[in-house]
């Protein structure tokens, strides 16, 4: 009886041809400026010959554009084309969600993102941790301007004129003394802030921006927990990380 062949291994279900072609794109999308066929078969780490064919057979789909004086390639307009639309359909806001709902499955506290509206920093998404049960803000809560770590990161970015017609809005009892401009660049050189055991004894609220495509601010990220956990399971640095990760998926990176 002949042996048995050994079972083919299966193909990949990718092609190739395709990755390295999105590999010289980005190249060219991560460089300064134009670059010469030889640099982008260095940076590609391929010989010039095979980076040529490509280089041209993108040229053809105008997804790059080759100088004519220099012979230079740098992105075309199908791929900016591609790129602009691609930002069109980012929403930041819900970018930044995702991020606070993994790490609501992460670490002890809750998490979540406010937007600013006409009232104030109003909670849109909140996530509460299986092991952080307290309740202390909730879905469509509207926030105390000067009193929470979210008021504070929106004064930070926000236009002064859309700062003062809430703070005429909210109470004085309800919002707080207004901050410094000393906190207000403080905050803005951490990327963020936090009030431990301001409006409840034994809790940390903790606020960090998420930016869009044109640099302004499009949210808020928090988190709410107790003061020893957060500072046990590193709450700050693991919300700042996710408010920077939100900011490059919203196309700001």
């Amino acid at each position: 009886m002949p042996p048995r062949s050994k079972p083919k291994e299966k193909r990949s279900g990718t092609i190739q041809s395709v990755s390295i072609a999105a590999r010289f794109l980005e190249i060219l999308a991560k460089a300064e400026g134009a670059l010469a066929l030889r640099e982008i078969a260095s940076r590609g780490q391929t010989g010039t010959s095979t980076a040529h064919r490509y280089m041209q057979s993108l040229v053809r789909e105008r997804l790059v554009a080759q100088d004519q004086v220099t012979g230079y390639y740098d992105l075309g307009p199908a791929a900016l084309n591609i790129g602009l639309r691609a930002l069109r359909r980012i929403e930041p806001i819900e970018v930044a969600a995702r991020q606070m709902k993994a790490l609501s499955s992460r670490i002890s506290a809750s998490c979540g993102v406010a937007i600013w509206t006409q009232q104030g920093p109003t909670i849109v998404h909140w996530y509460r941790s299986s092991d952080f049960a307290i309740s202390t803000v909730g879905l469509g809560d509207v926030l105390p301007l000067d009193n929470t770590a979210c008021g504070l990161v929106f004064q930070a970015y926000l236009p002064r004129e859309r700062i003062k017609a809430v703070r005429k809005l909210q109470p004085a009892s309800f919002r707080g003394g207004q901050p410094t401009a000393e906190t207000l660049d403080s905050v803005r050189k951490a990327s963020g802030t936090e009030l431990n055991e301001h409006l409840f004894s034994l809790l940390t609220g903790k606020a960090a921006p998420v930016f869009d495509v044109q640099n302004e601010i499009a949210c808020v990220v928090t988190t709410v927990s107790f003061v020893k956990t957060a500072e046990a399971q590193g709450h700050r640095a693991a919300l700042f990380d996710a408010a920077r990760q939100a900011t490059i998926e919203s196309g700001n990176g």
